[in-house]
């Protein structure tokens, strides 16, 4: 099969990835061989070829956001037939029986594995999952539409569900990328208003396009304080900017994996009166069955841009000059 492999972690200007030959893999006893459809193409995937994220796996295969279909079964696994539909996402295994697992919280399971970063992933023909890791998808979902919620929706969905949002409160979305979009459509749908923020015009319009009641460059405030803001740009001199949007007892959500250093942030301007500063760590399982089900209900759909396979460091060197809005999407060729 073909696969695309980090092999020197730089730049992607500098073309850290190279596309090599690699036998299919076989899936172990409690997993799924799953040959490839769709692929989104995430901000994390970035992280970990250019270097941001340390090595788990030398000659990594990115990609956890994959759309593919049953190929092959592990000898002890059931309820899964070849055909079948799954999506594979970033998290891959927990260890199932630390205080975190017991208690629910197995996206801090100290030993957790992701995929595209501990084990290959999806910029390839094929890939595994263990099963109790494969997510089921709704029938309305294409492929392409289908994948980046794997990831950019599943977080962004966590991300939404730690700022505790009021009903009907007020939510700052600052960035408005893959992730953005998808967690706009659902606090849209759930009574929100929405203001966003991002330097990118054609973002700015896409979020209006939705239902945005406002989208600023960053250097205007939203129009309103904020009941909670989301941090999906990965820049920490953000931080200070997006906690003074926030109203009292405002909390803000940081979403990505990777963030710049943050600035000093001011007491009395930028936390009094109870603001709150909150980290995203992955997501549950939970967390991923219960969006994906709200997607297909609220008719959450991803700003998409297709690129065949063979053009991932194109995709990924795009997503890094921000050239679309929306998410990438590799798709594999079914021929052979």
């Amino acid at each position: 099969m073909r696969a695309w492999s980090v092999v020197a972690r730089g730049p992607v200007e500098d073309e850290p990835l190279k596309l090599v030959e690699r036998p299919v893999p076989t899936p172990g006893p409690d997993e799924l061989l799953v040959r490839v459809r769709a692929c989104g193409v995430c901000r994390t995937d970035l992280h970990v070829t250019e270097g941001d994220l340390p090595v788990r796996r030398a000659g990594v295969t990115p990609g956890h956001e994959v759309v593919g279909e049953v190929a092959g079964l592990g000898s002890q696994v059931f309820g899964f037939a070849p055909g079948d539909r799954v999506g594979v996402a970033w998290l891959r295994r927990t260890d199932g029986v630390c205080a975190y697992c017991a208690r629910g919280a197995e996206n801090l399971c100290p030993r957790s594995q992701y995929t595209g970063w501990d084990a290959d992933g999806g910029y390839a023909e094929y890939t595994t999952v263990p099963a109790a890791f494969a997510y089921r998808l709704p029938e309305a979902l294409d492929d392409v539409s289908a994948a980046p919620l794997l990831c950019a929706g599943i977080i962004g969905f966590r991300a939404l569900r730690r700022t505790a949002l009021p009903r009907g409160g007020r939510l700052g979305l600052y960035g408005f990328g893959g992730s953005a979009h998808l967690c706009a459509q659902v606090a849209l749908a759930e009574g929100a208003t929405v203001h966003v923020i991002t330097r990118d015009e054609v973002s700015r319009t896409l979020a209006l396009e939705l239902g945005a009641a406002s989208a600023r460059d960053l250097d205007e405030p939203p129009p309103e304080p904020l009941d909670a803001a989301i941090l999906f740009a990965p820049v920490g001199d953000l931080v200070p900017v997006a906690l003074r949007a926030l109203d009292r007892g405002g909390v803000l959500a940081l979403a990505g994996i990777h963030l710049s250093d943050v600035p000093p942030l001011h007491y009395e301007t930028d936390l009094f009166y109870e603001k709150e500063l909150r980290s995203v760590t992955a997501n549950t399982r939970a967390d991923g069955r219960e969006f994906l089900a709200l997607a297909a209900r609220y008719r959450v759909r991803a700003t998409t841009h297709p690129y065949p396979l063979d053009r991932a460091p194109e995709a990924l060197r795009d997503l890094k000059a921000g050239r679309f809005d929306g998410a990438a999407v590799l798709v594999t060729s079914r021929e052979g």
